[in-house]
């Protein structure tokens, strides 16, 4: 291509990217049980028929009720390595309307903005990955082997739409892939895990006067928490700061008393549950930590006769880390240096993605995409126009970097 036709084609790209994050973005895809159209459904549909008007093969299955994952698979009909771009079609609660400069569904553009829930994570980046695959059919660029797009649902939820792509068996053969997320266009490497534990203490109701006649979970699970921030110290001090994700650490988040039926104050609840967030990184194995958890309510019993408390860990997703010399990391990384023409900025993502269980499935994984990290999931999130359009050209070169490779 001449000079002057790739800043066409740029101009077009760029064009066609805000368009359809502007469409997805007006189509409301918070999954809200019991509401009817609260879920992915009408994104996931519109996505499909887009790529099927572009002549790519398309699949839509249905995870749960409402709840669709869309497949797109570009075959060359040459014999070469297998690329996987993955992006969501689910959006966290806009929260209050009221408290939006914009309307959080309007995709509303000021300066050099776009406003609204999912502009940032991650429909912006979904729909960078689809300009991008269709600038490559569109100028019948040469390459071998195979393009999936992966579009699953559920990704801010238990990521029950990866799961179902990965237990159908469309990452069996994939040689790596590219998690569309918002990193301010850095090339993540490594993400920290997650593990979602629910921990009940347990007493005997009684009454707030007579509180010798009763068990108060809340003693109980007070020193609990007590042992957990220890806990969260002592692994901080024995693996220091990752270079790229930081402190591990161990949040109680939800902390509820009583745990089931109504709070009365002159009341001793019967049980205390608390939630507990955490996050790990390389050096860390959850199985120990488990252990340890475990350990921390043993040692607590052997001291407390009415001590009663147990654990559940409801989700379990680990660290993953990839090397600089993954083709996929260089496929990117060459990318970045071609339409930024400035090194990458390798780091790592603070949270889980879709990437970490294609990690398990055993396929390397790179995350990168448009807008600011610290955006998403807040009001009147955004994602800057020319970011949109850096980010479709990172894809198209990285797709080419690695079919080509």
């Amino acid at each position: 291509m001449s000079h002057t036709q790739i800043e066409t084609r740029k101009i077009r790209d760029r064009k066609r990217v805000i368009s359809l994050t502007q469409e997805l973005v007006r189509i409301p895809s918070v999954y809200r049980p019991g509401v009817e159209g609260g879920n992915e459904e009408k994104a996931a549909h519109y996505v499909a028929d887009y790529l099927g008007k572009l002549g790519i093969e398309v699949h839509v299955e249905e995870v749960e009720s409402g709840r669709p994952n869309v497949i797109g698979v570009i075959d060359s009909g040459k014999p070469g390595p297998t690329l996987l771009f993955e992006g969501h079609t689910d959006v966290v609660t806009e929260g209050d309307h009221g408290s939006w400069t914009y309307d959080p569904f309007g995709a509303e553009i000021a300066g050099n903005r776009m406003y609204g829930r999912g502009t940032n994570d991650t429909k912006g980046n979904l729909s960078c990955m689809i300009t991008a695959v269709q600038s490559l059919l569109e100028d019948q660029e040469v390459w071998s082997g195979k393009v999936i797009l992966c579009i699953p649902c559920d990704e801010e939820g238990m990521m029950i739409g990866i799961k179902h792509f990965i237990k159908q068996g469309w990452a069996d053969d994939v040689d790596g892939a590219i998690i569309c997320e918002p990193e301010e266009n850095q090339v993540c490497i490594a993400q920290r895990g997650a593990m979602r534990v629910v921990m009940n203490a347990y007493g005997k109701m009684a009454h707030g006067a007579i509180s010798w006649s009763g068990i108060n979970p809340n003693w109980r699970m007070a020193k609990i928490i007590v042992e957990l921030e220890k806990l969260e110290k002592r692994e901080q001090e024995r693996l220091g700061k990752h270079s790229t994700l930081g402190w591990p650490s161990i949040t109680p988040t939800i902390l509820q008393s009583p745990a089931k039926g109504d709070a009365q104050i002159n009341v001793i609840p019967e049980q205390c549950m608390t939630t507990l967030d955490i996050r790990t990184v390389p050096g860390q194995d959850h199985e120990v930590l488990k252990e340890e958890l475990q350990q921390i309510l043993d040692r607590l019993a052997k001291d407390d006769p009415d001590f009663k408390a147990d654990f559940s860990v409801i989700e379990d997703r680990p660290w993953t880390s990839t090397e600089k010399d993954e083709p996929v990391v260089k496929a990117i990384s060459d990318a970045v240096r071609t339409v930024l023409e400035k090194e990458p900025v390798y780091n790592g993502v603070p949270g889980a993605t879709d990437g970490t269980f294609l990690h398990v499935a055993g396929v390397p994984i790179v995350t990168i995409g448009a807008g600011d990290r610290e955006v998403p999931h807040q009001i009147d999130e955004y994602v800057d126009l020319d970011e949109l359009a850096e980010t479709t050209e990172i894809y198209r070169q990285a797709a080419l970097n690695f079919l080509n490779s």
